[in-house]
């Protein structure tokens, strides 16, 4: 470990509590994607979601695409009332790290077995709205909706910040799309272009509601430790500028450009390149090269 890097462990252990619910980053999702010894999974290394997934762009694109989920009334009703983010918002964050931490790093098996727990809570989650729409987490249109708003939002994010190596752009989408498929989702977006036109599809079925409002407020202003907060916002406001600006919007942001919105991601990039020195590297992508032996010293 470098001298910078140990001065940045507190950093370190802050986030990977938030994470991880250990300062030193060890869960029983790092086991579960280390093992078993040699068994492939849907990824390898070098494959673009390996890429994405292990950078700290990760972090600005959770925050997106939870702003970008806000919008959908249905998606959202399947959030507010069904679960319990408010009053465990890293257990939240956590159990969805770990899905995504699994699928793009585990094995087939272990893959497999995280998709059909999504799915089995999925089948519990539905209800009707005060204004007799109905909603269902297993209805194909919110799948996709979810699905397309994280790899956008993803992809978006390693785009534009702490980047760590180049990768093809339609790869990524056709990557999500495997773990789009087993999560229900039909035909989902291979290549960039069908990812714009389909998000672009969803412009009529979006609103601002007071539920929108009070979802955007917790994202803005969640209860982390007094430490992350300031590296915090500087994220959230980034991930609002890299909305397109029809959903910027939508959402009641203005679309600042200029010199402001230039300083708010040199910010946002210094951030992030901060976390990965602390950081070092991804956990779940060490378990997984460990696994195909892909680390040295491997047996």
């Amino acid at each position: 470990m470098s001298m910078l890097s140990t001065l940045l462990s507190p950093l370190a252990g802050s986030v990977r509590e938030v994470l991880a619910g250990k300062a030193s980053g060890d869960s029983q999702i790092l086991d579960q994607i280390s093992t078993p010894v040699g068994e492939p999974g849907w990824f390898e290394p070098g494959d673009a979601v390996w890429t994405v997934h292990g950078s700290v762009a990760t972090f600005l694109g959770g925050i997106r695409s939870l702003l970008l989920q806000s919008l959908h009334p249905l998606a959202l009703a399947g959030v507010n009332r069904h679960s319990e983010y408010r009053e465990d918002p890293f257990g939240r964050l956590q159990r969805t790290g770990a899905f995504i931490a699994i699928t793009t790093y585990g094995s087939e098996s272990a893959a497999e077995q995280a998709v059909s727990g999504i799915r089995r809570l999925h089948g519990r989650v539905n209800g009707t709205l005060d204004d007799g729409r109905s909603y269902s987490a297993g209805d194909s249109r919110l799948l996709m909706w979810v699905h397309i708003g994280l790899v956008d939002s993803m992809l978006a994010a390693y785009d534009r910040y702490g980047r760590s190596g180049e990768i093809d752009r339609d790869a990524y989408v056709a990557d999500m799309a495997v773990v789009g498929r087993h999560m229900g989702v039909l035909d989902p977006p291979t290549t960039v272009s069908e990812l714009n036109d389909i998000l672009n599809g969803f412009r009529r079925e979006l609103e601002y509601t007071d539920e929108t409002e009070d979802m955007k407020r917790f994202i803005l202003d969640p209860p982390l430790p007094a430490a992350l907060k300031p590296g915090y916002n500087v994220l959230a406001r980034a991930a609002l500028d890299t909305l397109p600006p029809w959903v910027a919007t939508v959402l009641r942001e203005r679309p600042y450009g200029g010199p402001a919105r230039t300083m708010r991601g040199l910010a946002a990039d210094t951030s992030l390149r901060t976390l990965a020195l602390a950081l070092v590297k991804s956990p779940a992508q060490a378990a997984g090269e460990q696994r195909l032996g892909y680390v040295e010293g491997y047996v």
